[in-house]
């Protein structure tokens, strides 16, 4: 009874969020009413046993993409430019509304499908891996997950690619300027530690159990930025070969790993006797360049300092 009560409210919060979050008067407010939409999804799919989603969903889509918002809004508050006040729209929001319920409809009227459990299950113990999601990530659907890596280099290189002709070479984003003895700067120097352990642990205990690559990046990437802004650390030129290096090392050893599958008759085919370390390694890869690319991503294209 008391699950029952606990998944009506959270709906109820669900829905409040998202409504508050699409007529919010202010843009700010907007932003917040997301990143607390995107809190309760999260609780969602964890409501749901779906612990990787979840995590994935609390990093991603409540936490990077809401300060991806919030510096938006920060750039048009530079740019000196204001967001028209919202107006109703309900012919939209009828339209939306009747979308949902059709594909509410469609959902319910789908039949009954045993899905792939069984045969992951089947699989799992020559996988590489104990937990099933990464099982089918990095190895029965590896090629998913490879062009995903690319696919996020690629968007960081459309990023860069805005940046005007004076300023590349130069650091990315605008230089943080914050008081010493600020709250900002406080966390900036507590929370990165205690950030880096939470991501490293959740690479490691990607192969087990909830975590991997995508998860633990994530928080790697919010901990760089935090440290950032607080003014701890400085970005590198976007012409640094470390920094290159680290963004195409989980894609280009993703991609020598399938080569030498297809190799062996299969591509990204990954033998049971070297599928364990193979998956941990392309995992910590991965983890270098997703934390990277995101961190990169968040803070914009190179600009030139005055």
């Amino acid at each position: 009874m008391t699950g029952l009560v606990f998944d009506l409210l959270l709906c109820a919060l669900l829905l409040a969020a998202g409504l508050a979050a699409v007529v919010a008067r202010g843009l700010f407010a907007g932003v917040v009413f997301f990143i607390a939409y995107g809190v309760f999804v999260a609780l969602g799919w964890l409501r749901l046993d779906a612990i990787d989603v979840a995590l994935a969903e609390a990093a991603i889509g409540a936490g990077l993409t809401g300060v991806l918002l919030l510096g938006a809004i920060g750039q048009l508050s530079r740019a000196g430019a204001e967001a028209p006040a919202p107006r109703p729209n309900i012919p939209l929001a009828l339209a939306c509304g009747g979308l949902s319920l059709l594909l509410g409809a469609a959902f319910l009227a789908l039949p009954d499908a045993p899905g792939l459990q069984a045969e992951v299950a089947a699989a799992l113990p020559i996988s590489g891996a104990e937990n099933p999601v990464t099982a089918v990530l990095l190895n029965f659907r590896a090629i998913d997950t490879l062009l995903e890596s690319i696919v996020l280099t690629a968007v960081l290189v459309g990023v860069w690619a805005l940046a005007r002709d004076d300023a590349w070479g130069c650091r990315p984003g605008l230089p943080q300027r914050v008081r010493p003895d600020g709250v900002l700067a406080g966390f900036g120097r507590l929370l990165p530690p205690l950030g880096l352990m939470v991501g490293v642990y959740l690479v490691w205990a990607g192969t087990k159990q909830p975590g991997g690559a995508f998860q633990g990046g994530t928080v790697l990437a919010a901990v760089w930025l935090l440290a950032a802004m607080a003014g701890a650390v400085t970005a590198p030129r976007v012409t640094d070969l470390l920094l290159r290096a680290a963004l195409v090392a989980g894609p280009i050893l993703f991609l020598a790993v399938g080569i030498a599958g297809a190799l062996g008759g299969s591509f990204l085919g990954l033998a049971p006797a070297v599928a364990g370390p193979l998956i941990l390694a392309i995992e910590v890869a991965l983890t270098l360049s997703i934390a990277s690319t995101l961190a990169l991503l968040v803070l914009g294209p190179p600009e030139a300092r005055a």
